[in-house]
């Protein structure tokens, strides 16, 4: 075979022909055989968000060149663009079914605390009773087909007996529920414990948490979310859900190569799987789609939006198929109210959104001031143990309380209720006082109105709803971010739904009682009510939602889907923007956000401004007095000395300059890439030896024939890495981080490389600006 030259060009000049005998082995190009890993990213990286959707836009176009070719290249071109509905389809029916087994079978060892039903242990307490006759009006969750623990293990049906087995079985159901919760997430899945809702936007920003969304996770959370809410604790199902369904969809998208293969693509799917996963918790799927838009997703483009809504719509059609509640509705707290509002009610309205940002700020500050508690002492060494006190402490004060024993949901259906003429509960217990000697209380009943002046009965519950108020404050802060799987949705609704009721309930009072006024003049009339307590309720719930979460537009449409309320938006909305003001002006973090800088996650808010007048050059490391930054040239080092300096540093890149003297920048390489490139070499390519030079060169320097084989590597080389200049305002390099997703930046002066901005160095310096400590982003 004859001698060969080989030509390049490059634009500072001509590469010089290259001789080499015919039994010189190949130089190694990496563009020509894609090694297995490159472009993959280790555990607890930022992924580059500009070189994700540069693979797809290639990816996109070599399938639309492929498909003018042939036939099966444009049905392959069509499957492709149809990939995304499917997987949008699993996971809603995934996400719905998993849901709806949840929501059955929390209801069915929430009753079993209680008691059992004969004619099958299935069968919830309600179930149980629906088919008995023998049930009474008064008395109709009472059937023979029910039985308590103490009738089925003393045979007492009433005395002090029948109340101390049943508290004790109680206690000992509550405990083995939270102690299996517990145990099973500390044995095969740590990352199934908490919210998950946090550690999501820290995904959709860009952080890789491998094994987060395995499935691993998914079946243990799935199993102790059932668990951990039947046990009694002051917790919620809402946002473990959302954790619940971007599992489903993680583990889905390993079954699509586009998704499988492109981190970023797989961000758009888990932004949609998070709409999924509110659409399934609360059958909102509208509001759902508003939450990851508005709450938890960092790059949600229009086709996102679309494909968010149509997951969102199958899986609240899968969870209306299997009806889980049994009322044929999707809503979970349906209201009737039919009694319209009244202008000056948007006083008390506003007194309410003023209460949820108070208990949203207060509680923002205490929850965050426990877990680091918990992080820094020794409490955090026994997480089965806090678990089993607080359980043991929930179940204890709970029980006595009518409004805590009932778990969260129901008492949030029954604060919302409006009462009617068949109701009898204690919160209905109204009575005509027709005797008493008070001329304005006869008066009220003389107009038609006493049969809602309060009875003792509806005093009785005012005082155990005060007393359920401060319990539920109280063990909502300390069980938020223990061990075990934990929303927040339900319980901050729950301390709103007992305010408003109670304020509604003093407003319907003063309003019957004092309706000759002219301010309460045309508010009573006979044979209506003058006032909805359950609406001062709804709107106290959201209020104080929204202080804790900071969501508006996506929590006013929550409310209204989870409610059938349509007619109340105006009430809601004032009551979720005064609490968004009020919380703000105490605090700008959420609660999501506050455990995110807890947890010391680089999380680059969008929301938090930058008004620092710094410069990159304070920022940029490395630092006066720091060695210089570490670097590759594109050529004269051996495979042993980038080698070496892999293992000197933890550095997850390395800029690459034309040389040492002259640190002209020429790109940016990954470490990932650069291993595995070197591992491959040493592997496949013949002679490669330690002193095998590295070439990042376009064209190949002139070598003796005894020389050992170069391994080029120019194929992984950034050659467009974003630079700015020594001069830039830190305030515009904050807006391309956050806009484009970077990972890095590179500062230059004149085209020579003085020093490198990472994200974490960022979020230390805005930390530092905020008199934080910036040693606490530190999760790596």
């Amino acid at each position: 075979h004859p001698a060969f030259y080989l030509l390049c060009f490059v634009p500072v000049g001509r590469c010089k022909a290259e001789w080499r005998p015919n039994n010189s082995p190949k130089l190694m190009d990496l563009l020509d055989d894609t090694v297995p890993g490159i472009g993959t990213y280790e555990d607890f990286n930022t992924i580059d968000w500009v070189r994700e959707k540069s693979k797809d836009r290639d990816r996109h176009r070599e399938i639309a060149n492929k498909s003018k070719q042939s036939t099966v290249a444009l049905l392959f071109s069509i499957s492709d663009a149809f990939s995304g509905w499917l997987l949008m389809l699993l996971i809603g029916l995934m996400s719905g079914a998993l849901a709806g087994g949840i929501d059955i079978a929390a209801h069915w060892m929430t009753d079993l605390k209680e008691g059992v039903c004969l004619n099958g242990f299935w069968f919830n307490h309600e179930h149980c009773c629906w088919a008995s006759n023998e049930t009474t009006f008064q008395e109709r969750d009472k059937c023979p087909q029910w039985k308590s623990w103490a009738e089925l293990m003393v045979g007492v049906s009433e005395g002090p007996g029948l109340y101390v087995v049943n508290y004790f079985m109680y206690v000992c159901w509550a405990l083995l529920f939270a102690f299996l919760a517990v145990i099973l997430v500390r044995a095969f899945a740590p990352y199934a414990c908490g919210s998950g809702i946090p550690e999501i936007k820290t995904i959709l920003s860009g952080f890789i948490i491998r094994g987060y969304l395995g499935k691993w996770t998914l079946i243990i959370k799935t199993i102790t979310l059932v668990l951990a809410v039947s046990s009694g604790l002051s917790l919620g199902k809402e946002g473990p859900l959302v954790h619940v369904a971007c599992c489903c969809a993680n583990i889905l998208c390993h079954f699509f190569t586009k998704y499988r293969r492109n981190e970023a693509k797989k961000r758009e799917v888990l932004s949609a799987a998070s709409a999924v996963g509110v659409s399934v918790a609360f059958g909102a799927p509208i509001g759902g789609v508003l939450f990851s838009l508005e709450e938890v997703s960092y790059y949600f483009p229009l086709k996102t939006l679309w494909r968010s809504f149509f997951a969102a719509l199958v899986a609240a059609f899968t969870l209306r198929s299997i009806n889980p509640f049994g009322n044929s509705r999707l809503v979970l707290f349906y209201v009737e109210f039919h009694t319209p509002w009244h202008l000056l009610e948007l006083i008390p309205f506003v007194l309410l959104g003023i209460f949820g940002g108070l208990w949203g700020a207060f509680f923002i500050r205490a929850n965050i001031a426990w877990c680091r508690l918990r992080k820094n002492t020794s409490l955090g060494h026994y997480p089965v143990l806090e678990v089993v006190v607080v359980t043991l402490l929930t179940a204890l004060l709970a029980f006595p309380i009518e409004y805590t024993k009932m778990s969260s949901s129901e008492l949030i259906s029954e604060l919302f209720n409006d009462c009617g003429l068949l109701d009898s509960s204690k919160l209905c217990g109204y009575t005509s006082n027709s005797g008493s000697t008070s001329g304005s209380v006869n008066a009220t009943a003389a107009n038609g109105l006493g049969a809602r002046l309060a009875g003792p009965g509806l005093y009785t519950a005012m005082w155990q709803l005060a007393l359920a108020l401060v319990l539920k404050m109280v063990f909502t802060v300390v069980t938020f971010g223990m061990k075990v799987p934990s929303g927040l949705f339900i319980p901050s609704m729950a301390v709103g739904a007992i305010a408003g009721r109670l304020l509604g309930v003093c407003m319907e009072q003063l309003a019957i009682r004092h309706h000759e006024r002219d301010i309460f003049r045309g508010w009573c009339s006979p044979g209506a009510d003058c006032i909805t307590p359950g609406l001062y309720a709804m709107v106290g719930a959201a209020a104080c939602l929204g202080g804790v979460t900071r969501m508006t537009v996506s929590l006013v449409v929550i409310m209204f889907e989870l409610t059938g309320g349509l007619e109340y938006i105006v009430p809601l909305m004032a009551a979720a923007m005064t609490s968004k003001w009020v919380a703000d002006a105490l605090g700008r973090e959420s609660i999501y956000e506050a455990h995110i800088r807890l947890n010391g996650y680089p999380f680059l808010e969008a929301k938090e401004e930058f008004r620092h007048k710094t410069l990159a050059t304070d920022v940029m490391r490395p630092r006066r007095g720091d060695p210089p930054v570490s670097v590759l040239t594109e050529s004269g080092m051996t495979v042993e000395e980038v080698e070496r300096l892999i293992a000197d540093t933890t550095y997850s890149g390395f800029p690459v300059v034309i040389s040492q003297q002259s640190p002209r920048l020429v790109g940016f390489v990954l470490r990932r890439d650069l291993v595995i490139s070197l591992e491959n070499a040493r592997r496949h390519q013949e002679g490669v030896v330690s002193m095998s030079p590295i070439l990042f060169t376009e064209c190949d320097p002139p070598m003796s024939p005894s020389a050992p084989p170069a391994v080029k590597l120019r194929s992984i080389l950034d050659l467009s890495p974003f630079t700015v200049t020594v001069h830039t305002a830190m305030e515009i390099v904050v807006d391309i981080f956050r806009k484009l997703g970077l990972r890095q930046c590179l500062v230059i002066q004149n085209g020579r490389l003085l020093g490198i901005i990472t994200k974490k160095d960022i979020l230390k310096h805005m930390a530092q600006m905020a008199n934080r400590d910036p040693d606490s982003i530190l999760f790596n």
